[in-house]
């Protein structure tokens, strides 16, 4: 695959369209994970909920923040541990002038990874009492969790385009 004459690649630009679309799905995700702590801290009846969990466990608001929040901590967690272990070497090896950038990216992984055990242990103590603490432990886990994980995507996907978008193969 030649370089196109802006540099770009098919493959880089492939590389780079299939992070662009990972990320979305955490976007995705991260939203959802919000709009059922919403109507979680907004005090969701917990009457409702109880027969909710009772009439079908996995139509209940509860049953599915709990499980979509603990899911997505997870493939955040998945997905940047192989960002860390093979796309960011291969980033350094293919442009050393990145290095402070994927320093970067790398401490937020870490800031990230601890936000993520923030919202999974709020998560994992949601039960049908509205003035549990973890309702608004977690709608606040996950406010903080938004703020820095969109800004750490937009970081990631507008500073390694450039060196991505040229890549001919995996380096």
């Amino acid at each position: 695959m030649t370089a196109r004459g802006n540099g770009e690649t098919a493959f880089g630009v492939l590389m780079h369209r299939q992070l662009k679309l990972i990320h979305q799905m955490l976007r995705s995700d991260l939203a959802v994970c919000r709009d059922l702590a919403a109507e979680i801290a907004a005090g969701a009846e917990a009457a409702e909920i109880s027969e909710q969990i009772a009439a079908l466990r996995t139509r209940s608001p509860l049953w599915t923040l709990q499980v979509n929040c603990l899911y997505h901590c997870r493939v955040v967690h998945a997905h940047h541990g192989h960002e860390d272990a093979d796309m960011f070497p291969a980033l350094r090896r293919s442009n050393p002038e990145l290095s402070a950038v994927v320093d970067k990216l790398e401490a937020d992984h870490r800031a990230i990874s601890s936000l993520l055990d923030d919202v999974e242990e709020s998560a994992s103590e949601l039960d049908d009492t509205t003035a549990n603490p973890a309702r608004q432990r977690l709608v606040t886990a996950l406010g903080r969790l938004e703020e820095d994980l969109l800004a750490h995507l937009a970081f990631e996907e507008d500073s390694i385009a450039l060196t991505m978008r040229s890549w001919e193969e995996w380096p």
